[in-house]
């Protein structure tokens, strides 16, 4: 079923007498009961401390939560002149639904800015809410991405894949294109929801991706901010991420074809302002299962390695039969491999024409499990600073490798037609 609108009746008519806000900060939930309420009480804080003289309104935006989310917002003491609006969004059930309702009630309010924050983000301080709202009302920037000081294996589809592919395709440094807290000046927030996307994977977790996306496609004016220490509900990728990995990489290859004629023409990256101070505090390290990674990444070899040797270049393909022989120690990819093998991945998704290719990326999710049990091998013994000038070499070299994806896309259909009969 298509939604014309992700905002409900009582919802609209609240807004409707509302008239106009702001500031719009949104906070998308489902089933967040034990951070949602410390997300609120910061965020409600930060609003009252800095902008006192503002018509702010902080809407929940719950996507049918079975525990107690939506009481715990509810019945949160509220602070005066800040109206608060709890609500269940209407949509495909994901995060994107719900940033879609904060989009459409920010766009009716005609509010200056709209600030976007997880409901799980435990390290959240009302400096969060000065530095996201400043940069769009005061320095006059259109899109803020957040830029945190995260554990170095917190992040793992973003260190190994969405940094790196963003940064080379569409030439801008951003270092958290999925961190999932933005700001958003109202003529951009009304360009998104114009889009007929939110059926699609835009509507869970590809949300963020394509936020970022359109932000740098569109030429708007990007920051970043210093948000210091990111805290959240962490998910260790050989247990939760295989969904959003699928999610993410669907969306962003969909994004290639889409704005082809922008990516093929960038030759290079340019570095993004940061705004607001360093924080200079570490994050909480936690343990990542690097046998279940590996073992999975065998699972799929064993099931896959015949869909996969037709998408990976045969010039790679004994790469990834040797990583299937080696022990735990020794079990570590290259990045110029694992970018090209990635860059197979977008090019072979881009020719498949045959049938749904959201398959093909879910087949190929143990690559990425095994990219993730490279990185942690390879940086083990490193603090987080060296971790992270890693991570920096690495999007180099996949700047670095561009042509290769350029010449694998426009290969053309020959190549890729086996494909059709998986």
């Amino acid at each position: 079923m298509k939604f014309s609108t992700a905002i409900r009746q009582p919802t609209r008519k609240r807004l409707e007498r509302l008239g106009k806000a702001d500031i719009v900060v949104g906070i998308p939930c489902f089933d967040n009961e034990g951070t949602i309420a410390h997300v609120i009480q910061t965020v409600e804080k930060g609003l009252a401390l800095h902008y006192p003289k503002k018509h702010c309104v902080v809407i929940v935006a719950d996507g049918g939560s079975v525990d107690d989310t939506r009481e715990e917002s509810e019945e949160l003491e509220k602070s005066p002149w800040i109206e608060r609006i709890v609500s269940i969004y209407r949509g495909v059930p994901g995060k994107g639904s719900a940033v879609r309702e904060i989009f459409e009630a920010a766009s009716l309010l005609r509010s200056e800015v709209c600030v976007l924050f997880d409901s799980d983000i435990r390290s959240i301080t009302t400096g969060w809410v000065q530095r996201m709202v400043d940069g769009v009302l005061e320095d006059s920037y259109d899109f803020i991405a957040p830029y945190y000081t995260r554990y170095k294996y917190d992040g793992t589809i973003t260190n190994n894949i969405v940094y790196h592919m963003t940064r080379a395709l569409y030439g801008y440094r951003v270092r958290q294109p999925i961190g999932g807290d933005f700001a958003f000046s109202l003529p951009l927030v009304e360009e998104y929801i114009t889009k007929d996307v939110w059926e699609k994977n835009v509507a869970k977790y590809g949300i963020d991706i394509w936020l970022t996306t359109t932000a740098l496609t569109h030429k708007v004016k990007i920051a970043q901010a210093n948000l210091g220490v990111k805290i959240h509900d962490v998910k260790d990728p050989a247990e939760a991420l295989g969904p959003m990995f699928q999610q993410v990489v669907s969306t962003l290859f969909n994004l290639m074809e889409e704005n082809e004629s922008i990516w093929k023409e960038v030759k290079k990256s340019q570095p993004v302002p940061i705004i607001g101070p360093k924080v200079l505090v570490q994050p909480q390290p936690f343990p990542i299962d690097v046998p279940r990674l590996i073992r999975d990444f065998r699972i799929g070899y064993s099931n896959y390695r015949e869909i996969w040797k037709k998408i990976v270049s045969s010039d790679d393909w004994h790469i990834i039969e040797n990583l299937y022989q080696k022990p735990e120690k020794d079990f570590f990819i290259e990045t110029e491999k694992w970018a090209k093998i990635l860059y197979d991945l977008a090019a072979a998704y881009h020719h498949w024409k045959g049938g749904n290719r959201r398959i093909m990326v879910s087949l190929m999710t143990p690559l990425y499990y095994a990219r993730v049990a490279s990185f942690v091998n390879q940086t083990k013994d490193m603090s987080n600073d060296e971790a992270e000038a890693v991570v920096e070499d690495q999007a180099k070299i996949f700047e670095e490798k561009k042509d290769y994806l350029i010449q694998r896309w426009n290969e053309g259909v020959d190549y890729y037609e086996d494909l059709e009969e998986l």
